[in-house]
């Protein structure tokens, strides 16, 4: 069965996350499911590296593997590069806003209503 662009991906970062420690690309692989080549593996982590999603580390003569972020981590990061790659930052952060459903905006207000020294 083939993949969609960008799932390999997913299920490499989801493999990672799950470990909750570093990785090496065939500790990945046998937990990926159906059967893939060590390679193709390598190539998918050595992307992520290259995009700044994992950092690898040198174990003897190969890399394992740490995701830099968690899930909530990586998805703010794709929407700050979308945000930074935009002109008129306000007026899509005013759509954006606007476009939310109440729930979500209820929970960004609060969010920015909360004294940054809370954390």
């Amino acid at each position: 069965m083939r993949r969609g662009p960008g799932e390999l991906e997913a299920e490499v970062l989801a493999v990672l996350w799950q470990r909750r420690e570093p990785a090496s690309a065939e500790q990945v692989r046998k937990r990926l499911d159906g059967p893939l080549a060590y390679t193709t593996v390598v190539t998918i982590l050595s992307r992520l590296h290259e995009k700044g999603v994992v950092t690898r580390e040198k174990q003897g003569r190969s890399f394992t593997y740490s995701p830099v972020d968690d899930e909530p981590g990586l998805a703010a990061r794709r929407m700050r590069a979308v945000l930074d790659s935009e002109h008129d930052r306000d007026s899509v952060l005013a759509r954006f806003v606007s476009n939310l459903p109440a729930r979500d905006e209820q929970a960004l207000l609060e969010l920015l209503r909360r004294d940054p020294a809370e954390g």
